[in-house]
C-alpha cells in the first residue's frame, strides 16, 4: 500500500498535467491548490481555488481535478474544497509560472 506522502506526491503530479484553459501553465503551478493531504488508507482532501468565482471553468474544473486525483494509485476516496478565502492572486503563482508567463 502506497504510504500517504507517495500518495500526495502523486496527486500533485497529475495536478501539473490539469491546465487552466485561459493561461498556459497547470493549476498547480498557479497556485490554485492550497492544501493536498493524504492520509493512510488513501483518503485525500484537496483544497483549491478558481482565479475568480466567475471563472468559465468553474463548473468543469473541480470534477476534472477530483477526477485526476482518483486515478492516482492508492487513492480511494477524495474530498475536494473549492474555496474563496483567501482570494487568488497572481502572487500565489510559483516562480516557473510567473517565468511561463513574463511576469518577472
Amino acid at each position: 500500500m502506497a504510504k500517504p506522502d507517495e500518495i500526495k506526491q502523486g496527486v500533485i503530479d497529475m495536478l501539473k498535467t490539469v491546465y487552466d484553459p485561459e493561461i498556459p501553465v497547470d493549476i498547480y503551478e498557479l497556485g490554485l491548490i492550497y492544501e493536498v493531504e493524504a492520509e493512510e488508507g488513501g483518503d485525500v482532501r484537496i483544497v483549491m481555488t478558481l482565479t475568480s468565482p466567475m471563472c468559465p471553468v468553474a463548473e468543469t474544473l473541480p470534477p476534472e481535478v477530483e477526477a485526476k486525483a482518483r486515478g492516482v494509485e492508492g487513492v480511494t476516496d477524495v474530498a475536494l474544497d473549492l474555496v474563496w478565502e483567501p482570494p487568488w492572486s497572481p502572487e500565489m503563482m510559483s516562480e516557473a509560472a510567473k517565468l511561463e508567463l513574463g511576469m518577472e
